[in-house]
């Protein structure tokens, strides 16, 4: 399969919920997945080991994205983006996952289980997973990171 239909997820104890529902979604939506973090279970988890292991399984070229869910899923999104590479986008609609991919080429998804419901988040899952990067004048802002 190819790794563009692969998407690596992982949650704290904070996400379980929604990781469920999203690796659900993505075998809909004709993806496979690699699951880090928690098992099916509510042990209290540090988010920063989740973000770290779905961040290097796309710095391996495992997979082409990654989705982090936590309590607010802003501590995801600041634990992964310390590694290179990763450009994690903390997303709590779908015009923010639009220009999360559009505009910054973004490849982790991090959501908020606290902050939105179910359906909102699986919208802004198809959302990031279907709009293509638009390259262009925001290519060379992208190549700023380096």
């Amino acid at each position: 399969m190819p790794i563009d239909n692969i998407v690596a997820i992982g949650c704290d104890h904070a996400g379980l919920e929604f990781k469920t529902l999203i690796r659900d979604q993505l075998i809909r939506l004709g993806f496979q997945y690699l699951d880090a973090g928690v098992p099916e279970g509510t042990e209290r988890v540090d988010y920063p080991i989740v973000a770290a292991e779905v961040s290097q399984l796309l710095q391996n070229k495992a997979a082409t994205y990654g989705v982090l869910i936590c309590g607010t899923g802003i501590g995801m999104s600041m634990a992964a983006n310390r590694f290179k590479g990763i450009r994690a986008a903390n997303c709590l609609n779908e015009a923010m996952a639009r220009f999360a991919r559009a505009h910054n080429d973004a490849n982790i998804l991090t959501l908020g289980q606290r902050l939105m419901g179910p359906d909102l988040a699986l919208s802004v899952l198809e959302v990031f997973l279907s709009t293509p990067f638009e390259g262009g004048r925001h290519q060379g802002r992208l190549s700023l990171f380096n």
